[in-house]
């Protein structure tokens, strides 16, 4: 009886001390790996919470740099992180495609991580050189079915949610349209540019000061409603061509098996954090809007985009790389 009594006091102190942990959480410098160089949009942004997060709980949150295999590297080091709030990841899309895209791929995205938010969301966009005698998408797709094989698009690079909104663009419309991937956005819409590529389907960000200037010609966003940056552009709905929705999407999450009080506490910060109008307006100028999703609503959009990206790929044929 004094063993079992034992026993249970010893189990008692462990959930007494492992309450109190989470309760006094974050108590010590969190982690955050960013999957991908320093620079880059996610890096920026992911900069942008971690500063706020440390603000909020007067504890240090210090990013991470770990790229590499178009972010598996890192997303892998952090499935692997201890499950205690203290390591956490923040990733773009391609953490949900790179499971459909890769042969192999050392993380699950949904078994080794547990959904703290979707901070933020940009759509991508369809541009054309400004020479295209096209004003609209079916004006394009007109132009694309008179002389197929002529014309193809470029993308900031394969399995990037750009190149796969041209994929999903060319099964949907029943086009014979040539991809052309490069290393980055600013690439790609170079070429567009410079008329090599007559179209590109690119992220919002490094696009939109290129169709300010009218070096290109914007014909549609991806996104459900017009972006603020900018409005006169329509989505690709309004011009008859539905399910064409795609974004870039800000992850925010951690180790499967962290404590469901910390993945709360961080989400609730973050919804806190991503509704002030001055983290609003810098995400704004980056092309992005704020979400800040609950967790049960990052992991159903998370399912969402694995299943609707799994299935472009598939469906277009991309040999899936080693």
């Amino acid at each position: 009886m004094k063993h079992v009594m034992g026993a249970l006091g010893v189990l008692l102190l462990a959930s007494v001390a492992s309450a109190n942990a989470q309760s006094d959480y974050p108590s010590r410098p969190v982690r955050v790996i960013v999957p991908f160089a320093p620079g880059g949009v996610v890096d920026v942004m992911g900069r942008m919470l971690t500063q706020q997060l440390s603000e909020k709980t007067g504890t240090n949150f210090y990013i991470d740099n770990i790229g590499g295999a178009g972010g598996n590297i890192g997303s892998a080091r952090a499935a692997s992180s201890p499950k205690d709030g203290y390591t956490i990841l923040i990733t773009s899309s391609s953490f949900v495609v790179n499971p459909s895209l890769h042969a192999k791929v050392p993380y699950d995205p949904i078994d080794d991580f547990s959904p703290i938010s979707i901070a933020a969301a940009s759509p991508n966009i369809l541009v054309v050189n400004p020479k295209e005698p096209v004003s609209t998408v079916i004006d394009l797709v007109e132009a694309i079915k008179k002389a197929p094989g002529h014309y193809s698009f470029a993308s900031a690079g394969v399995g990037t949610t750009p190149h796969l909104s041209g994929e999903l663009f060319k099964l949907s419309a029943g086009l014979n349209l040539v991809h052309v991937p490069f290393a980055g956005a600013g690439p790609a819409l170079q070429s567009t540019v410079g008329g090599h590529t007559p179209m590109a389907f690119s992220g919002l960000p490094p696009a939109v000061p290129l169709v300010k200037s009218n070096s290109l010609k914007a014909l549609a966003v991806t996104s459900h409603t017009r972006v603020e940056a900018l409005p006169n552009v329509p989505t690709m709905a309004e011009q008859g061509f539905k399910g064409q929705e795609a974004e870039t999407l800000l992850f925010v999450l951690a180790p499967a098996g962290t404590p469901r009080a910390i993945i709360n506490k961080l989400s609730s910060e973050l919804r806190v954090i991503l509704a002030q109008s001055g983290v609003k307006s810098q995400f704004d100028k980056l092309g992005f809007s704020a979400l800040a999703t609950t967790p049960e609503q990052s992991s159903e959009r998370m399912r969402e985009e694995i299943a609707k990206w799994a299935k472009v790929i598939k469906d277009s044929g991309l040999k899936r790389v080693d």
